[in-house]
């Protein structure tokens, strides 16, 4: 096997060989040290072999004053296969243009992952990056990890430590985010707990200072709830921090106008199909000029990286840009349809609205029509969390 591997390296060529006397032939291969294999005999006077094509030009000079006849076949091997392509100058130059991508996506960065940040942006950390010098196109072996991680690490105070491992042409930026020790109340700190809007009190914890309301109390917004202010009668007043949570029921109106006429999208009247390479940030238009835009047409961009077998990632990128017009047409939706569309917005912004712990006790919708537009209200019952800490200002 290893044999018929080496031959086929170095590229073998078919010989067919008529002569009167072939043995005189095959003495003369021995006597000059030309080397063959695969002997088969076609008559008594004609035979083939194979041997290496430096050997058949050897064998046709030694041959030359003997009365023989050799005639060349068919060539095998690597180095007849490159032959036939010297001539095809279109397919050299994309093998040499593809061993310079190989060799540029292999010392040069063209792609980030970031890995391990869960409240770090990864548009932070990469901007960071790019401050130092590490960004697309940024040669590999320059980077000096302690170096990076000490000038890096100063603009992302949240991060603890930093890794990039370049593999390929995509650098695997490592992240390991700083857990900080919850804040620590201060007992200098003079404050108040007031009202953040009004509310029916269910709830009062207080954790500091003394409350100023009961469960079942009434209260408006910027109502003191919990003060930090203690009137002693033999030393006087005295500041504290007075903090904890007081939970009420809250009410919430909200509105929202839902059209009962307008256009949607019907037939595709038109596509156009366009594509780019893109090189690091660099983007090459394989298209002229021209395109379709509007409310009427949708875009669709597709990114395909190149890469070989095994996932190793070349320095270039395929974008295929889709456009698609489509025709309109007016429509009119039922009072219902606008119904439940509004009443599914209303309830998204209350939700926006809610601090976190906050829940919906209870929710009621009213509708009026007016014209071509639908109005929906939402009338809200929540509970939810009410107390905001606010400095105590005291006069010098």
């Amino acid at each position: 096997m290893y044999r018929s591997l080496f031959n086929f390296l170095q590229g073998n060529i078919l010989l067919q060989i008529e002569s009167p006397y072939p043995e005189r032939v095959i003495n003369l291969c021995g006597v000059h040290g030309i080397t063959f294999w695969d002997l088969r005999w076609m008559d008594e006077t004609t035979f083939t072999l194979r041997t290496t094509r430096r050997n058949a030009w050897r064998l046709k000079k030694a041959t030359a004053s003997v009365a023989c006849t050799v005639t060349a076949g068919r060539e095998r091997g690597v180095p007849g296969f490159l032959r036939r392509f010297r001539k095809r100058y279109v397919l050299l130059a994309g093998a040499a243009v593809f061993g310079v991508l190989l060799l540029c996506g292999h010392i040069f960065i063209w792609d980030f992952e970031v890995e391990g940040n869960e409240t770090i942006p990864t548009e932070t950390i990469l901007r960071a990056l790019e401050d130092y010098g590490v960004r697309v196109g940024t040669l590999s072996l320059s980077i000096d990890q302690e170096d990076l991680r000490n000038h890096v690490l100063l603009e992302l105070h949240d991060v603890s430590w930093m890794a990039v491992n370049v593999r390929g042409c995509t650098a695997h930026v490592q992240v390991v985010e700083r857990h900080r020790p919850p804040t620590i109340v201060c007992d200098e700190e003079r404050s108040n707990v007031v009202a953040r809007r009004a509310g029916l009190v269910t709830r009062v914890e207080a954790l500091g200072g003394h409350a100023q309301v009961m469960v079942g109390t009434v209260v408006t917004e910027g109502q003191l709830l919990i003060s930090g202010v203690t009137d002693f009668d033999t030393v006087g007043v005295r500041l504290s921090h007075g903090m904890g949570k007081v939970w009420a029921r809250t009410w919430y109106e909200l509105s929202v106008s839902v059209p009962l006429q307008g256009t949607e999208k019907v037939n595709e009247s038109r596509k156009i199909s366009r594509l780019a390479l893109d090189f690091g940030k660099h983007r090459i238009k394989l298209y002229g000029k021209g395109s379709i835009t509007g409310d009427e047409c949708d875009k669709i961009i597709r990114y395909k990286p190149w890469t070989l077998p095994g996932g190793y990632r070349l320095p270039v990128t395929l974008v295929t840009e889709t456009v698609r017009q489509y025709d309109t047409a007016a429509y009119e939706r039922t009072e219902k349809e606008a119904q439940q569309e509004g009443e599914a917005a209303l309830l998204q912004a209350l939700q926006e609205m809610l601090p976190p712990e906050a829940t919906v006790e209870n929710t009621k919708f009213s509708v009026s029509r007016q014209g071509d537009v639908l109005q929906v209200l939402l009338s809200a019952e929540c509970l939810e969390q009410i107390g905001e800490s606010v400095p105590i200002e005291v006069a010098e």
